[in-house]
């Protein structure tokens, strides 16, 4: 079974699926590695908004899966995924752990009735940090409640505090969310790039555990590239080497 199916729409919005009910949607190291390339794959591509949910109605995700931890920064927005096309979440169900990074770091969420946020890590001794950029995003009082004291943020709460964008009736979550990205793949996209890539890169703080992902994304695009395999061929080969740029 694949871990995360891609669909593309005629009308230039994407919808990703981490496709994975039997593990309550955890995320294993392969499915992260997974929907970073999608993503990689969506931002290079002529579609406009991506759409991410995960596979029922039970869970969106149960967050890292403990039998494989992955690096979880890979397929989170802003970390290891860095298109300036928006991004829009799709939740229901248990959102746990590391899982919650998606929809928090999306630009958009739309959530079902049964939604329930939940950051165990306080209890269980281990945590990457991103979390942090909670209290960034809501008041710092609630943000550190999920955080520290590990109480359940459900549906009509988080959107009270503005998590959420929209709570819908369970099942509806997925048409909702891709309904709102058709509106916003009628909006001018280098208008919603610019904002973004503002909001991103200037209003919105990073923590330490945010840049240190970024930087890895960027210099693991330097080795993984054309250009690094053509340089150290070059030099085996006594030749100049010809660099693309990619």
């Amino acid at each position: 079974m694949e871990r995360i199916t891609v669909r593309d729409y005629d009308d230039g919005v994407t919808l990703f699926t981490i496709n994975r009910p039997e593990r309550r949607n955890a995320i294993c190291s392969r499915t992260a590695i997974e929907l970073q390339n999608a993503f990689a794959a969506f931002d290079k591509s002529s579609q406009k908004v991506a759409v991410i949910t995960g596979a029922g109605n039970e869970a969106f995700s149960a967050g890292a899966d403990v039998n494989d931890v992955p690096e979880l920064w890979r397929c989170i927005p802003t970390a290891g995924v860095g298109t300036e096309k928006p991004i829009v979440a799709a939740v229901a169900g248990w959102c746990v752990g590391g899982g919650i990074l998606l929809p928090m770091m999306s630009d958009l969420v739309v959530a079902a009735e049964n939604t329930k946020f939940s950051y165990p890590e306080a209890k269980l001794g281990l945590t990457q940090g991103m979390i942090a950029a909670m209290a960034a995003r809501i008041p710092h009082k609630v943000a550190m409640e999920v955080m520290i004291l590990a109480r359940i943020l459900d549906a009509k709460r988080a959107k009270e505090v503005g998590f959420i964008n929209d709570v819908v009736p369970v099942g509806e979550q997925v048409d909702a969310a891709l309904a709102m990205a058709r509106e916003l793949a009628g909006m001018a996209p280098l208008v919603i790039k610019t904002i973004k890539r503002f909001v991103t890169n200037s209003i919105l703080p990073i923590g330490p555990s945010e840049h240190m992902a970024r930087a890895r994304r960027d210099l693991e695009i330097v080795s993984t590239s054309h250009d690094y395999q053509e340089g150290f061929a070059s030099y085996k080969e006594k030749r100049t080497p010809v660099f693309q740029g990619r």
